[in-house]
């Protein structure tokens, strides 16, 4: 038996059935019909977001990564209740205009933004988060073409990156961000040319679960923010701090102290006030905020035995859960906590692998786990799936389609 990750503690079950959104999954998928589907529970996010401003400093910013989850309903619930929107695509920026975002409130980053998307954003009046010279010298002529002031930031490529994140976007040679020492010059010349300034931009990773490493990488983004307020001449209006918080999903992870990253924070803050007291500053997190919200529901539809172990094969898999077969940043494959949504609570009593429609061995959502006894008709629910779910997945392979979606408590 191998292990799998914890499922998050805001789940409980009604007599012996999961329960989402205060709704038993036996009703939820009746409701919808069909199976399978993502299910997201609102009032997760919510406690997520109100424990995020009350552990962070007074008049931080919370800004919500989009590319995390952009389902529709769950992108509105989120525009009425964080301070900004961060899109990186066109097609992201429609949604978010679609779901009540205010443009001022919208910054666009990503390397490879095509000109039509620089004129969409600039004619919004959303900020962009410029990852190049070149693409500062596109915005600023598209804006004259235009007649528009653009709002422009900076994202940095900073000489330091986030230790342990699993994905690390800064401090080395990038596509992301522009060199902190070509930084000074460009804001200036962006000024010169009538932009209208914004601050900067710094990411350095994501999927960090080490509070001293997010500690150490915040430290050391608002030093750096104030050195280059002093080479420029004038503070930043606002920095984005990025975020790289982690959650849990695999075995011998545990939750990230929030709290203390914002006391540690503050203090960041407060050494700096000379220089940066009227820069604002947000945070941009995706992952935290909606990944543990989140539960894939998948029915198994065969079970069966092979040279003496047993599979349970389901009507969903990894063109719904890329992340959770392996298959999506991870180089050793670790199992997403699983279970028996219509046992839930009930012991494991077998090591079963459970696998998913598609004909590839690759599409794995539970390798030699231990659950209660299940057969066809059963439900398996997948967490963490609020975050790089539907919309990571390649839902169009083998034709099969996309999985439905709902919020619960919208």
């Amino acid at each position: 038996m191998k292990p799998m990750g914890s499922i998050p503690a805001d789940y409980r079950g009604d007599d012996g059935e999961l329960v989402i959104g205060g709704q038993r999954v036996s009703e939820i998928v009746e409701a919808a019909g069909d199976t399978p589907l993502f299910v997201y529970d609102l009032s997760i996010i919510e406690a997520r977001i109100d424990r995020l401003r009350t552990a962070m400093p007074a008049g931080l910013l919370i800004h919500y990564a989009m590319k995390a989850n952009p389902f529709p309903p769950l992108l509105t619930a989120m525009a009425a209740r964080v301070d900004g929107i961060d899109v990186a695509s066109q097609g992201e920026m429609r949604l978010a205009l679609e779901a009540g975002a205010a443009p001022g409130l919208i910054s666009f980053a990503g390397p490879g933004k095509r000109d039509r998307e620089i004129e969409a954003a600039i004619g919004h009046g959303i900020t962009l988060n410029c990852e190049s010279a070149n693409e500062v010298e596109r915005a600023l002529a598209i804006a004259g073409r235009l007649g528009v002031k653009p709002r422009l930031a900076i994202r940095i490529n900073p000489d330091f990156e986030l230790r342990g994140s699993g994905m690390r976007m800064g401090g080395r040679p990038t596509a992301f961000g522009v060199d902190v020492a070509d930084v000074p010059a460009l804001v200036l010349h962006m000024i010169s040319e009538g932009a209208d300034w914004r601050g900067f931009h710094i990411f350095g990773g994501s999927q960090a679960l080490d509070p001293d490493a997010l500690i150490e990488a915040q430290a050391a983004t608002i030093e750096l923010c104030a050195r280059l307020a002093t080479e420029i001449g004038m503070a930043p209006p606002l920095v984005n701090l990025g975020g790289g918080f982690g959650i849990p999903y695999f075995p011998g992870e545990a939750p990230l102290d929030v709290e203390r990253i914002g006391v540690a924070l503050a203090q960041a803050l407060e050494s700096h006030a000379h220089l940066l007291g009227d820069t604002e500053f947000a945070i941009e997190l995706g992952r935290w905020l909606v990944g543990e919200a989140g539960v894939y529901l998948t029915r198994i539809i065969d079970r069966k035995r092979s040279h003496g172990e047993t599979f349970l094969v389901t009507d969903g898999g990894l063109h719904h859960q890329l992340a959770a077969s392996g298959n999506f940043g991870t180089v050793v494959r670790r199992n997403y906590p699983i279970a028996i949504a219509n046992r839930f609570g009930a012991d494991a009593d077998e090591t079963v692998t459970v696998v998913g429609c598609l004909c590839t061995p690759l599409d794995r959502l539970g390798d030699h786990v231990g659950l209660p006894m299940a057969g066809p008709g059963d439900i398996i629910a997948v967490f963490m799936a609020g975050a790089y779910g539907a919309s990571a997945s390649p839902s169009a392979f083998l034709g099969h389609g996309p999985a439905q979606e709902i919020l619960l408590g919208g």
